[in-house]
């Protein structure tokens, strides 16, 4: 069914004490607004549209070509949503009116919410069953369990205090309808805000079809500090991780392992404790994540092993059957299938070609101060223990570089390269040395 997404985001977030909007936090690596927005287009939502306030050119840089409707004055959750109301493309669908700081809220309940409209309600308010409800506003049923008011947790009487059933924010309604109401409620107080829960009771009045509906409370925590970011993170990281293992991927003290929202993980992945997967980062079949690597936005192909102590960065490709071992360090380098780098190494702005060999201590001089530049290292190349390529440059096909080069010419298929100083030796030298530099007794 088509529905119409509202999602009020022109909250200051003072309490985040931050330069940032508070829908711009992230949660699992992703914004809060964008888990909002992709949840709304899962269920079916033909127009996203959010509300910002009048001073945030970062949420519209952010939103791109998703056109928002502004909120001038901070005058209330029922205000915010009737500045959206000249922005509806279709004014006859139902509407939901979304939170940009309530991220976890999934697709199935925004579509089960939707559809108590398209079954006939006017209104349907969500909520959830909360273990302490204070300072959550209250769910009144009548005897028919149909929602007659929301009273909130200050103006409750002590029997009303008792109920568990409380306010989530989350709102459908046939947009005509809400409109009206919402033009109809008087302000809350000598601000003039407009509560967006004052329709219900609004409603109630004018004879309309109110329903709820629960959903888990997880869905519908919002954030307002730091901590409760961090709650919230944490909950989405489990999320995250219960998914990759459904999925067929096997975590070990998943716990100790952080995914973001956009993790890829094929079956039969193998992620060791004390992994950090940044965004942007998909694991292939079989692969298998040693212990303290971190990974963030690169593609791991079959059968790789990757650690431990490794950190791919953006925009490394490792083809099927690759190692990257511990300490190495990648960036914008595509291994091919079968090349090894197995300790001790950065390879950054580089083409590693198949079954090649890197060994420790090796380094692709990329930068001179002033630009990157690109090293190629050719299929089956061997690249001797501390060296280092001076960018640009590339070693042919089944090349050697000896131990210690400093490497600044191409070098040639299967030829052996070695650029190091001459050894010369001093003989009892070493004898010589201490010799002088012995103090003398007393």
């Amino acid at each position: 069914m088509s529905f119409t997404a509202i999602i009020l985001a022109a909250g200051k977030g003072t309490r985040m004490k931050s330069e940032i909007p508070k829908p711009l936090h992230h949660v699992a690596g992703r914004p809060m607004l964008s888990w909002v927005i992709d949840a709304a287009k899962a269920a079916g939502a033909s127009q996203i549209l959010p509300v910002i306030g009048h001073e945030s050119a970062q949420l519209e840089d952010w939103l791109g070509d998703i056109k928002p409707a502004y909120q001038t004055e901070q005058l209330g959750t029922g205000h915010a949503v009737l500045a959206a109301e000249h922005m509806l493309e279709k004014p006859a669908v139902p509407v939901i009116i979304l939170f940009g700081d309530t991220p976890l809220i999934t697709a199935d309940t925004i579509k089960r919410t939707v559809t108590h409209i398209k079954n006939g309600a006017d209104i349907c308010a969500l909520g959830f069953e909360a273990s302490n409800p204070a300072g959550y506003g209250r769910f009144i049923l009548d005897d028919s369990g149909r929602l007659v008011q929301i009273i909130e947790d200050s103006e409750c009487s002590e029997a009303e205090r008792q109920i568990t059933f409380v306010n989530g924010g989350i709102l459908a309604a046939r947009a005509p309808a809400l409109f009206s109401l919402l033009r109809s409620v008087k302000p809350a107080n000598s601000k003039g805000e407009i509560f967006l829960t004052d329709v219900i009771a609004e409603g109630h009045a004018a004879g309309l079809n109110i329903t709820s509906d629960k959903a888990p409370q997880t869905e519908l925590l919002g954030v307002n500090s730091r901590a409760q970011l961090a709650e919230l993170d944490a909950i989405a990281q489990q999320r995250l991780r219960n998914s990759a293992m459904d999925a067929g991927a096997t975590l070990v003290a998943p716990e100790t392992i952080f995914l973001s929202a956009d993790t890829i993980l094929e079956t039969d992945v193998i992620i060791e404790p004390n992994v950090v997967i940044g965004p942007g980062v998909h694991i292939a079949t079989g692969s298998h994540i040693k212990s303290f690597s971190h990974l963030e936005r690169c593609y791991v192909g079959t059968c790789c092993v990757i650690g431990p102590y490794a950190r791919l960065r953006p925009g490394t490709h490792l083809e099927d059957g690759v190692k990257i071992g511990n300490f190495v360090e990648t960036k914008n380098a595509r291994f091919e299938a079968g090349a090894k780098a197995n300790h001790l190494s950065y390879i950054g702005d580089a083409d590693v070609g198949a079954a090649a060999n890197i060994g420790a201590g090796t380094i692709t001089c990329n930068y001179d101060g002033f630009g990157k530049h690109k090293t190629e290292i050719g299929d089956g190349a061997f690249i001797g223990s501390n060296s280092a390529l001076v960018a640009p440059v590339r070693i042919g096909d089944g090349a050697i570089v000896g131990a210690g080069s400093t490497i600044t010419k191409a070098v040639d298929d299967n030829a052996i390269a070695t650029a190091r100083g001459r050894q010369s030796q001093i003989t009892d030298g070493a004898k010589q040395f201490r010799a002088k530099r012995k103090k003398p007794n007393g």
